[in-house]
């Protein structure tokens, strides 16, 4: 059951990644490369060179899950902004598709 939603955070491997990496291979750029830990519950995404394939790697209750996406057509295009860090409104839109070419964003009062 896909399980992610807005409530999660999300990164961004800066990198290009070897779509024959499982779980394992995965958790070792998340530990390595991105200085993250791998069962913290935050969603780590990765590209591949051409951009035509996309992994996303989050821990749940028990275990792993791995959400796998490949394109038949076009190219995932990684979302400018922030440093490795992506909202769930910024993977949505890499994830259909949208390229959007002027965006506002208004300042709004945040906790953190």
């Amino acid at each position: 059951m896909f399980s992610l939603g807005s409530s999660h955070r999300f990164y961004l491997y800066s990198g290009h990644c070897d779509m024959r990496k499982s779980f394992d291979g995965l958790c070792g750029l998340v530990s390595s490369g991105m200085q993250r830990i791998p069962t913290s519950g935050e969603v780590f995404v990765f590209l591949n060179r051409s951009g035509k394939h996309i992994k996303l790697l989050h821990w749940e209750n028990g275990g792993f899950v791995l959400y796998y996406k490949r394109l038949e057509q076009g190219t995932f295009l990684a979302p400018k902004g922030r440093e490795n860090e992506m909202s769930w409104s910024d993977l949505i839109l890499m994830v259909e598709g949208i390229h959007v070419v002027k965006s506002i964003r208004k300042k709004r009062y945040s906790l953190v």
